[in-house]
């Protein structure tokens, strides 16, 4: 584990000892070819989160969360078309600088302050996803294994800067990616003798697991085809446009064409990815139907409820979980037995009694999740964020936890050293650079930069330690995105799409439409993926208005004699 953590990443930092002036050490040396642009861009999206979150969410909900990216091939598209070519004709170092070019200084200092916060946010869940990891397998407070997970990180990425982070993001994706493929196969040799690929499917089915795609038009659902399409298109579009932590991914390749490469490369593999990855949580859930799980899977939330808890009310919660689980197994065991004979109404009938029995054990999960929350109010049963990790510990050998530990942390890096690095660059161009320092040396901005890498660091990892008051970690950084992208994206689109809006009217429109999009996620209950549509489309139509209110203004003025 050690070896493949400090080996790749002291491996990135010698090649990258050489990097001294400020473009080199945000964007690199200008050589990455589509391939490496391409990985980069998936590691630095595939956090560690991806990894340990997005299994637990297919176990909890099946493949339905995969509409989330249903929308994002078609918006690296609009990228590679619209929004690379300008930023690489302009030589910008940050996104946001073109936004000072094409409107003014007040309106880029707003949308660079807007990513700021959000993805400030957002950095402290990639502390948070590995924390876990590590807290559950070494056994030490979480609290304390979140702040040296992101010493680690932030040590790491000041040292070696954008290219450190690109050239060992490839060799941290291959640790990833083949300690999941092994994690894959072990699982599927831990099903029960007999059930197979095909029988596990089929129970996965039965269990609405499989159900991918829905084409329900409730705004209220949470992941269907069209909340997939349309806001993830959006959603896609501005994290992919806008987000610096990306943008300055692709933005140094050895040319425009190998960065479009690299973001089609992106584009083709997301959905599939994410799909193999759901499908393991998917794999997850037909195992633990045969072996039940704990109670609740996160060990700090049963040592919560076991030291809060009046015995006697635990131990009811307990053995009614114990019973509803045991009936549930016996169900499918029958079930399975029959499906082998060729018993397809005794396998239909075992498969209804079998969830029966899951419904009555997960009404107990409930129960004890209520019990964790009068333990303890402020904490909340994060389970699916420990599903994999729990599957890990509990069935893997000891030398493949150590692969799977390394995986986690290595996509934590991958993921944390971009986020710090483009949060860095961001405050380092549009703010200190541009308004301290015009006359201060590249050496000195690029030791700014470090600063600002370490100072975002330490902001990420206290908001990491406020972490477990979410419900899914995925689900929150999506939520965060969804929140505050729309309205830096309905900049873009503004600048790039209107010739006659002026800079005042695109600052209140985007601060204006930021604002309302956060009033309306507290009072309107919609999908959150719909936000990402509302966000842009809010600040191009108030840009437009204001605009036009402020030229009729600026005619009246002009129309109105002066008195001698």
């Amino acid at each position: 584990m050690l070896g493949a953590l400090f080996g790749v990443a002291a491996w990135g930092v010698w090649r990258t000892r050489d990097r001294r002036g400020l473009r080199g050490y945000l964007h690199g040396d200008g050589t990455a070819r589509w391939f490496v642009i391409g990985l980069s861009v998936i590691a630095t999206q595939a956090s560690a989160t991806t990894f340990l979150s997005i299994p637990g969410q297919g176990y909890q909900d099946g493949l339905g969360f995969v509409q989330n990216y249903f929308g994002g091939p078609l918006a690296m598209i609009v990228v590679a078309a619209v929004f690379l070519p300008l930023f690489r004709r302009l030589k910008v170092l940050t996104a946001y600088e073109y936004l000072g070019q094409r409107f003014d200084a007040k309106t880029r200092l707003l949308g660079a302050g807007i990513f700021l916060i959000q993805r400030g946010l957002g950095a402290a869940l990639t502390i948070y996803a590995p924390a876990i990891v590590l807290s559950s397998v070494f056994g030490w407070p979480l609290g304390l294994t979140i702040v040296g997970a992101g010493l680690v990180c932030v040590g790491y990425t000041v040292v070696g800067g954008s290219d450190a982070v690109r050239l060992t993001q490839q060799w941290q994706l291959g640790i990833i990616f083949v300690a999941m493929v092994v994690a894959f196969f072990l699982l599927l040799a831990r099903l029960p003798a007999g059930l197979g690929p095909g029988g596990a499917f089929a129970l996965a089915g039965g269990f609405h697991k499989l159900d991918a795609v829905s084409f329900s038009t409730d705004v209220h659902a949470r992941y269907t085809f069209w909340s997939g399409t349309i806001g993830g298109f959006f959603l896609a579009l501005a994290y992919f446009g806008t987000d610096q932590s990306q943008v300055q991914r692709y933005i140094g390749g050895a040319s425009l064409r190998e960065s479009r490469l690299g973001l089609m490369f992106h584009g083709m593999a997301k959905i599939p990815m994410q799909f193999g990855i759901l499908l393991l949580g998917v794999l997850l859930f037909v195992f633990y139907q045969f072996q039940p799980p704990p109670l609740l899977f996160a060990r700090p939330s049963r040592e919560l409820v076991a030291a809060h808890t009046e015995p006697e009310k635990l131990h009811a919660v307990e053995a009614a979980y114990a019973a509803a689980a045991g009936e549930q197994t016996r169900q499918l065991q029958g079930w399975l037995a029959a499906r082998s004979a060729g018993d397809l109404p005794g396998a239909q009938v075992a498969l209804v009694a079998a969830q029966t029995a899951h419904a009555r054990a997960d009404a107990a999960r409930r129960d004890a999740a209520q019990l964790l929350k009068e333990a303890h109010p402020p904490a909340q049963a994060s389970e699916a964020d420990y599903v994999f990790i729990t599957f890990i510990l509990d069935q893997l050998p000891h030398g493949l936890i150590g692969l799977l530990v390394a995986a986690f942390f290595a996509a934590a890096l991958n993921s944390k050293a971009a986020e710090l690095n483009a949060l860095a660059s961001t405050t380092t161009v549009d703010f200190y650079g541009h308004l301290f320092g015009h006359d201060l040396g590249e050496a000195h901005q690029v030791a700014a930069s470090k600063w600002f890498t370490a100072f975002w660091g330490g902001v990420a990892i206290l908001a990491a330690l406020g972490a477990n008051l979410v419900e899914n970690i995925v689900q929150a950084a999506n939520i965060i995105g969804s929140l505050f992208y729309g309205a830096v994206l309905g900049l873009f689109l503004l600048a790039f799409f209107t010739k006659r809006v002026g800079g005042t009217a695109a600052f209140w429109a985007a601060l204006t439409a930021q604002a309302l999009v956060l009033l309306l996620y507290h009072y309107l209950d919609i999908a959150y993926l719909w936000f990402n549509l509302i966000g842009p489309a809010l600040c191009v139509g108030l840009a437009l208005l204001f605009q036009a209110l402020f030229n009729l203004m600026g005619n009246h003025r002009r129309a109105v004699p002066v008195s001698s």
